[in-house]
């Protein structure tokens, strides 16, 4: 039985840029994560230690962005994707991440990256 999770609106800070200038400043993003994982023994039991830990994900990704130094969305989206296989049983990621004031034209740009373990 799988489903997902929806964390939205993480709101990390850090270098993120190729332009001189932005590797000088952290800049705010804003982060969207949807987790494909098993929600059998979860619904089965209502216990927390087999479903994903919203609060967990949700501090380990911030935590994990605000220390990176990436030139681009497309690098960063990648590295926490691998992070999050690498800390829980999940079989997707996708992770969305806005720039708000990358273009000033704009509202927001961004990108959006989906991968399944194993890929």
């Amino acid at each position: 039985m799988n489903g997902i999770v929806r964390i939205r609106g993480l709101q990390p800070e850090a270098v993120i840029g190729c332009y001189d200038w932005e590797r000088t400043i952290k800049q705010r993003l804003e982060i969207d994560l949807e987790l494909t994982a098993d929600f059998s023994l979860a619904a089965q039991t209502d216990d927390l230690r087999h479903a994903l830990d919203y609060a967990a994900i949700s501090d380990h990704v911030i935590s994990f962005v605000s220390k990176s130094q990436f030139e681009l969305l497309e690098a960063l989206s990648k590295a926490i994707i691998d992070e999050i296989f690498t800390c829980w049983p999940v079989s997707q990621v996708t992770v969305h991440i806005d720039k708000p004031g990358a273009v000033a034209a704009a509202s927001g740009v961004g990108v959006s990256l989906t991968l399944t373990r194993d890929d």
